[in-house]
């Protein structure tokens, strides 16, 4: 499994002191079907605890997944801050994992030297 994150969820995440291991476990939970939320579409919404505090009233985080292969965070929020995507940023969300749970090894390994995509390093 490949766990990729972009350059918004990247500086989302380093601001809100979410790490790597925060999104391995929210994508093993997924991997081990405990989804918070399927979206449709290869989308899915994982919650994210808060630091010294539990997931429900942590961070969601929207991912293109893809099980067994890839996941992509793309989006996130406090749940205090917002409560849910709306439908428009929804139907986006299933045209971007349309394309990016299709790119190639190669489409990946560009997008990761560019710095468009940054991969998770999880602990195995």
């Amino acid at each position: 499994m490949k766990i990729f994150k972009d350059k918004w969820f990247t500086r989302f995440a380093r601001r809100n002191d979410i790490t790597d291991g925060d999104l391995c476990e929210a994508v093993d939970r997924a991997e081990r079907g405990l989804i918070d939320a399927d979206l449709g579409g290869g989308v899915i919404k994982q919650r994210i605890p808060r630091l010294n505090e539990g997931r429900s009233g942590g961070y969601r985080s929207i991912v293109l997944f893809r099980t067994r292969e890839r996941a992509f965070f793309v989006f996130g929020f406090a749940k205090n801050e917002l409560d849910n995507i709306s439908a428009r940023e929804l139907k986006d969300f299933r045209e971007l994992a349309t394309i990016v749970l299709n790119l190639t090894a190669v489409q990946l390994e560009l997008a990761v030297k560019e710095e468009k995509l940054f991969e998770v390093k999880c602990d195995e």
